[in-house]
């Protein structure tokens, strides 16, 4: 299905993509030393749950849809960056409790990955990655479409290790 010279080339730049702090590992990180190690992992699979769904997406073809209509591709674009926008305001506008001290307000495990799901399903950076790069990977020729791109999405979420690995670091 795949050649090694791909298949190494797309597991390099999915490392080196995932190095590149972007919203995610932002996202992950500020959790992680908020509330703990737990609420870390929790975030981290908020954003595996909404890469997965992105490699579903692109596994039945509605990438396909997002990459052909630059009005929907943005739309989900600005959506992102409203949503993300959302959580940094309501973050700052939450009530203090003693004014000398700011206080962050606790995020339980359940609600960090509640919000990490839709902010990577809206991550731009995460959009271009399984609309523009990862189908340069796919090749008819080698057999099922769908399995090549659940292979490759796959491969992509097990990036979760080395956002444990932060998480046991940072937390």
């Amino acid at each position: 299905m795949f050649d090694l010279s791909s298949l190494s080339t797309f597991v390099v730049i999915v490392l080196g993509l995932f190095l590149i702090p972007g919203p995610a590992v932002l996202l992950v990180l500020s959790r992680t030393a908020q509330a703990g190690r737990k609420t870390g992992v929790m975030t981290g699979l908020g954003i595996a749950t909404g890469d997965f769904v992105h490699t579903v997406f692109a596994a039945v073809g509605l990438s396909a849809v997002l990459m052909t209509s630059a009005l929907t591709f943005n739309a989900v674009k600005f959506v992102g960056a409203a949503y993300l926008i959302y959580l940094g305001v309501r973050a700052i506008l939450e009530k203090q409790g003693d004014p000398s001290l700011p206080k962050v307000p606790a995020v339980t495990p359940a609600k960090a990955f509640l919000q990490a799901v839709p902010a990577e399903m809206l991550n731009p950076k995460t959009a271009l990655f399984f609309l523009a790069f990862m189908p340069q990977f796919v090749h008819p020729e080698r057999g099922s479409v769908f399995l090549q791109f659940t292979v490759l999405g796959l491969m992509a979420l097990l990036k979760m290790q080395w956002v444990k690995r932060l998480t046991r670091h940072a937390g």
